[in-house]
């Protein structure tokens, strides 16, 4: 067995015989080879030559730092999708339902949405085996969905009013991971997107969102980085660049092995000049730090939400020769002023728990509970207003965490999928009827209300796919308004799609919501904002 670790470039050999090792050989690479041979040829039971390697380089990245990573050949393709913005596969956004697989929507400009595919179709069939009763999974969907790029799959669907099942041969096609979840007119004024990643395609779906805003009123942009785990650093340039005037620095990274490298705002990005806020909680990490580092340090716009995640290392894709991939740290990253937002990592159970151990202090509910050192304190570029370093960005405005609404029972119909589930399957029955009575997305935001008789209809539903889930009176007065926000959201998610999801749901979001007043009663301007 042979296999090259890059980061090493040495090769660990399978020997026939201890005697095979020279005994004047010395280094801690000869003692690696020396424990694989003791391994394999001596352990009581057979072992996985692989799998030991495999947890040896874990083992070995874990010792630097909680982000140096080892992905296996056969994780690559996926991990890789949410970087490159696309994936190879048939086009469709499924969920299994009663163990049946259903369409629920077709990606535009896709291969299945050019053949006719339609949202509600039941696929029963792939490559003649019946997928349909047989408990399949999600992964298991993928692996027949999925392949390489211009092979076929034949599919057979179930289609309401059609009198037989309809064979589909479908080649299969890059389809885009859109890292825009959504972009609209909040107020009149008031434009809004929302991203989730950054990867290649990011800027082109960010200058197309800012395109449509201008064109609709748009003179102030919430920009909402929450839950934004972050991404390429070339897109968190690009996108910085988009809102930063001139060649001002963006952010500069360095290491034991990497000179220094300024990485600059170079073109006339398309919203320098209006006003702009930038949203971040604590999973806004990396790529969306350094964008918001970047806002802050030139004082161009606010940031308003709770200290992000604090992620100040730069990882490098390294592929290593059986298809697998090591992400090695090879820099820190720093904002325009010189602040290394990188939390603490030298304990790595503490490091894990950070989150947690924020909550419990109550930095989610109480700014005053956040302490930083004056060590860390920064200046802005042009106000000299003060921000900090180490453990994130920390925003201009901050916003508690709202948890009025949220109780056990509506954990539970949340994370069972009961929500989802059911809005499927109402939205799959009535599919016509609600085209018919909200032609428009408009007419449902303002006309469609949850009454007695829909709710009652919901909860039965509850109940006959969940025996252990009891409705519980008193916590559902609770959650009741937060669980129609909600229900209503996904509807129009599964008539329409993520836009029109964002539309409805943002309503609960206490950041958003925030970010809106902050602009109607002039904080932005007293903000002292370049």
């Amino acid at each position: 067995m042979t296999k090259i670790l890059a980061f090493l470039t040495i090769t660990l050999s399978v020997f026939s015989s201890y005697s095979q090792i020279d005994p004047n050989k010395v280094g801690t690479t000869q003692k690696f080879d020396e424990v694989l041979t003791y391994i394999t040829r001596m352990y009581v039971d057979t072992v996985n030559n692989d799998q030991l390697t495999d947890a040896a380089i874990v083992a070995m990245l874990e010792k630097l730092d909680p982000h140096s990573t080892y992905i296996t050949k056969e994780e690559v393709a996926e991990a890789n999708s949410s970087i490159n913005g696309s994936f190879v596969g048939i086009g469709i956004r499924f969920q299994i339902l009663k163990d049946t697989l259903m369409v629920v929507a077709t990606i535009p400009g896709g291969p299945s949405e050019k053949l006719g595919i339609m949202p509600g179709d039941k696929i029963t069939k792939i490559e003649n085996e019946n997928v349909a009763g047989i408990g399949l999974k999600n992964g298991q969907v993928k692996e027949r969905l999925l392949g390489e790029l211009g092979t076929k799959v034949k599919i057979e669907i179930l289609r309401k009013r059609a009198k037989k099942p309809l064979d589909f041969v479908i080649t299969r096609d890059n389809i885009p991971i859109n890292s825009v979840d959504a972009h609209y007119m909040v107020t009149p004024e008031t434009g809004y997107i929302k991203l989730n990643s950054f990867s290649r395609s990011t800027v082109d779906e960010i200058q197309k969102s800012l395109i449509d805003l201008k064109a609709q009123g748009m003179k102030n942009l919430i920009f909402d980085l929450q839950g934004n785990g972050g991404g390429l650093l070339d897109a968190a340039q690009k996108v910085a660049d988009e809102f930063l005037s001139g060649d001002k620095l963006i952010v500069y990274s360095e290491g034991r092995a990497q000179p220094r490298n300024n990485l600059k705002a170079g073109k006339k990005g398309l919203w320098e000049d209006g006003k702009l806020i930038v949203l971040t909680d604590e999973y806004s990490a990396s790529a969306s730090e350094i964008v918001s580092g970047a806002i802050q340090d030139w004082d161009r716009g606010m940031i308003i939400g709770r200290r992000s995640y604090g992620k100040g290392l730069v990882q490098r894709p390294i592929d290593l020769t059986d298809g697998s991939q090591m992400r090695l740290t090879i820099a820190r990253y720093y904002t325009p002023t010189g602040r290394w937002i990188q939390k603490p990592y030298d304990d790595l159970e503490a490091y894990k728990k950070d989150l947690t151990q924020r909550y419990l202090n109550g930095e989610f509910s109480n700014v005053d509970s956040i302490k930083l050192p004056d060590s860390l304190k920064f200046q802005t570029m042009i106000t000299k207003r003060t921000v900090y370093g180490g453990g994130g960005i920390m925003p201009d405005l901050f916003v508690p965490i709202d948890t009025s609404g949220v109780t056990d029972y509506y954990r539970d119909l949340v994370q069972g999928g009961h929500l989802n589930s059911y809005s499927l399957d109402f939205v799959d029955k009535q599919r016509d009827k609600l085209m018919l009575t909200y032609p428009t997305f408009d007419s449902y935001l303002k006309g469609f209300s949850m009454d007695k008789k829909f709710m009652d209809a919901f909860f039965d539903y509850v109940s006959n796919e969940d025996k252990e889930l009891i409705f519980n009176a008193e916590e559902y007065k609770t959650s009741e308004a937060l669980i129609k926000l909600r229900l209503k959201a996904v509807l129009a998610q599964d008539i329409w799609g993520y836009d029109e999801f964002y539309q409805v749901y943002n309503d609960s979001n206490e950041i958003i919501q925030r970010a809106v007043k902050a602009l109607e009663n002039k904080e932005y301007e007293k903000a002292n904002l370049n």
